[in-house]
């Protein structure tokens, strides 16, 4: 047993970190600077196989636990997250080193960890099952909802805690025992974030850091019986064939190209700010950033110039310094940025700014905020998954040719409008094909509300009550409390034979 070293190449099974046994080990760099950060592993079959034995174990004492006292283990688990605040600045100062983001959003993503934790305590202690109408006098006819048993969890690297509390907060109220695969890239904040689950009983959570191979073998265990996974199309593919082999349940949120609309009642102000925060936070390295924007002829120049007087006035640099755009995670994370807007701009695309490595930053990888004009369907940045900080603009006659190219697209996601008009509001609800619309708020999610998308971009959801049955499996019971001989049962009445 061991604590946490950020260049000891470790894993957690609950409560106790330990050095892994792999002999594969990968170095990560600072994308800013490209500095060593720290050391992990790349799990094979033993470190796989001991997280699995001890998550089975702890999960046959854990789905006897009654919901009041599974609820106030979570809510102690909660507490833990909100008043250790050394280990939070620690796992933020990670985050922020391991893959670029601003240490401000590291830390605002984590003070939304805490409540997910408190909600599905109290959802899994309030809705438990339903009792239906019955079919015949004296039958007591429900459904109830019990554990799959151990769950695994494939994280991405862009929020990296957050979005593994949705569905740890999820699994574990529903009674199943987790395993976290995290991203490569943020696999030392991950591991770091791992302190608070000590609250919990041993084993009921565990973080085996690896690759794609480390994900395979947790995916393909026999003992292991759900899967929630986020990251790209092809990888989402993948763990879904593998999960559909198996009859394993699988939550897949795998990305999308977000459509935004700026109809020509929008508040141009207001749009605008929305704009840049949609399609820069974070590098535009959000899988519900907007990508494609649709602006109506009428407000496209005055919206393209405050849109880019806005962008323009964007800080690059460190995400430990004040900035609000830090590098991207990688070196091929860029290289696809770069030949997406190479591609646009010979296929005659404006650019209207950005477009470059930024020249006070030759070290890391760093690409200004940028935006597109005159963009069309024949470049491949409407078609692909763009995740990097540019906005590619098309001109639109009307809301509705804006509507029709919005969904023109392999993914559904999220999709978002700025319009004061009601009817264009109600209109994108009914008729944008996405997971989520916003109109004149995007990003923005809601622990009660389901989150995932629709098309290529996923299936099932997290967040809200589906996110907890995505957890859970439900079993009908019959219970005849005044046992009777029922006319239907062999063998058949002359009455019976009669009636046919």
């Amino acid at each position: 047993m061991t604590d946490f070293h950020s260049d000891v190449p470790l894993r957690f099974i609950g409560p106790h970190y330990q050095g892994a046994a792999t002999q594969r080990l990968r170095d990560i760099f600072n994308p800013a600077d490209l500095t060593q950060v720290g050391r992990i592993a790349l799990c094979d079959a033993e470190d796989v196989d001991a997280a699995i034995d001890a998550a089975n174990a702890a999960q046959r004492e854990w789905k006897r636990v009654d919901a009041k006292s599974r609820a106030a283990i979570l809510h102690q688990l909660a507490n833990a997250i909100e008043t250790d605040q050394a280990t939070q600045r620690e796992v933020a100062r990670l985050m922020t080193l391991e893959m670029g983001k601003p240490f401000p959003e590291s830390m605002g993503e984590l003070a939304n960890c805490a409540p997910i934790f408190r909600y599905y305590a109290e959802m899994a202690r309030d809705e438990a099952g339903k009792v239906a109408g019955t079919t015949q006098l004296g039958s007591f006819q429900h459904v109830r909802y019990e554990p799959y048993g151990v769950s695994v969890h494939i994280m991405p690297f862009n929020f990296p805690i957050l979005l593994m509390c949705w569905t740890l907060a999820a699994s574990l109220a529903a009674g199943n025992a987790c395993i976290v695969k995290p991203a490569e890239s943020t696999t030392l904040c991950t591991l770091k974030f791992m302190e608070h689950f000590k609250v919990l009983p041993a084993g009921m959570v565990s973080c085996v850091p690896g690759d794609a191979s480390t994900a395979q073998r947790l995916v393909q265990s026999e003992r292991t019986h759900a899967v929630a996974f986020t990251g790209s199309v092809a990888a989402g593919k993948a763990v879904a064939v593998a999960c559909a082999e198996r009859m394993k349940p699988a939550v897949i949120e795998a990305g999308g190209s977000d459509p935004m609309i700026i109809s020509r009642h929008a508040p141009l102000e207001v749009a605008a700010a929305g704009a840049v925060t949609a399609a820069f936070h974070l590098s535009g390295q959000i899988c519900t950033s907007a990508e494609r924007f649709y602006v109506v002829d009428e407000v496209h120049d005055e919206f393209v110039a405050r849109f880019a007087e806005r962008t323009r006035a964007l800080r690059i640099g460190h995400g430990l310094e004040r900035s609000e755009i830090g590098p991207m995670v990688s070196e091929a994370a860029r290289a696809k940025v770069i030949r997406l807007v190479d591609d646009a701009i010979a296929k005659g695309a404006t650019l209207v700014c950005g477009g470059r490595i930024p020249e006070q930053f030759p070290v890391g990888w760093y690409y200004e905020p940028t935006i597109l004009t005159d963009v069309t369907p024949a470049m491949a940045i409407f078609h692909e998954e763009c995740f990097g900080p540019v906005a590619a603009i098309c001109k639109v006659k009307d809301f509705d040719e804006a509507v029709r190219l919005a969904n023109d697209s392999p993914f559904g996601l999220g999709a978002s409008l700025f319009s004061t008009d009601l009817a264009e509001a109600m209109e994108a609800a009914d008729r944008l094909e996405a997971g989520m619309v916003w109109v004149n708020n995007p990003l923005i999610d809601n622990d009660a509300l389901p989150f995932g998308g629709w098309k290529m971009s996923g299936m099932g959801r997290e967040l809200g009550r589906q996110g907890l049955d995505a957890f859970r499996r439900s079993k009908m019971v019959i219970i005849d409390h005044q046992p009777q001989i029922h006319s239907w049962w062999y063998p058949y009445s002359d009455e019976v034979f009669y009636q046919g």
